[in-house]
């Protein structure tokens, strides 16, 4: 039997390339008030780019550098309204401007900052506030728009009204049974936006930003939780029951267990009835993920959020 000898021919699949985190920071002076936006962006673009990586050709690649520069320019330009609509203005202006770029994506994290006292003291003294950053992802192909926001590190905590109990046990199963714990998380977590044409009128990103946030904190507050999956659901439902311009929720929530201590050895009786002590563990954790929908509307958000 004959042995085809011949080489496989490679060839090139899915690729992009850009400049990523790209610091850029405006202040906005309104007479004697400013105003912050500290944003860090990162470009990615795609097209006919397959002879730059077949020949080393450069003749269709728009330079990194100039996606930077760009970022920068536009920030002045036209200012930063909300991370969404800076991400737009970027993505429009590299399809549009450039024939080989097809596909532009936005990543934006936005840190927030808080005045510093009132009145005079509280026009030009900030503070940055807490560890949650805002996200936005913003996907344009020439046609159609996809916006994604979220956030990360939005630390929360129960210290009652969470239970867990009536699991599977098996032979390796040692956690007991508990009526009365504390449910802490790291909220991660996306919203895409049903907005993809942009003829349509946008939402106000930063409200909407705003409206999510607190629902979502509502809802972990008020939700008397069985488990945690069951707090993410009704955080995810009550986004999507309050805000029409979302059409899909996806959460990331590790389970930043608190335990117990135990303090018998010392004589000392230790019960959440009565000023509980806890050891807070950082690892190992449970992680609960999922993905809530309008009925009707598709899933797009990736399951491993660290694709977004």
């Amino acid at each position: 039997m004959a042995v085809n000898s011949r080489p496989a021919r490679a060839v090139l699949g899915q690729n992009q390339y850009g400049k990523a985190e790209t610091r850029v920071v405006r202040i906005t002076r309104d007479g004697a008030t400013h105003h912050i936006r500290d944003l860090n962006v990162s470009v990615s673009l795609s097209g006919d780019m397959d002879e730059v990586h077949y020949s080393g050709s450069n003749a269709n690649v728009l330079p990194t550098d100039t996606t930077k520069n760009t970022v920068y320019a536009f920030a002045k330009k036209h200012g930063i309204e909300s991370a969404e609509q800076f991400g737009i203005h970027l993505a429009r202006h590299f399809v549009t401007s450039q024939p080989s770029i097809h596909r532009a994506r936005i990543r934006i994290e936005e840190y927030g900052w808080d005045r510093i006292g009132h009145g005079a003291e509280g026009a030009h003294s900030f503070v940055r506030s807490g560890q949650e950053t805002r996200l936005a992802q913003i996907t344009y192909d020439g046609e159609r728009w996809e916006v994604v926001s979220g956030l990360k590190d939005l630390t929360v905590m129960n210290s009652t009204n969470s239970e867990f109990w009536g699991y599977v046990k098996d032979t390796y199963t040692t956690l007991p049974e508990a009526y009365d714990r504390v449910l802490a998380t790291d909220v991660s977590g996306r919203w895409r936006f049903g907005w993809a044409d942009g003829e349509e009128q946008a939402p106000d990103w930063d409200e909407s930003y705003e409206q999510v946030r607190k629902h979502l904190l509502q809802a972990f507050a008020e939700t008397y939780s069985l488990s945690l999956q069951q707090t993410l659901y009704a955080m995810g439902a009550r986004i999507i029951d309050n805000r029409p311009e979302i059409d899909e929720v996806r959460f990331s929530l590790p389970n930043k267990h608190h335990f117990l201590v135990d303090l018998e050895p010392f004589g000392l009786k230790n019960d959440t009835a009565d000023s509980a002590v806890y050891f807070a563990a950082d690892r190992p954790y449970g992680l609960i993920e999922a993905t809530i929908l309008r009925d009707g509307c598709e899933e797009r958000i990736p399951a491993d959020l660290t694709n977004l």
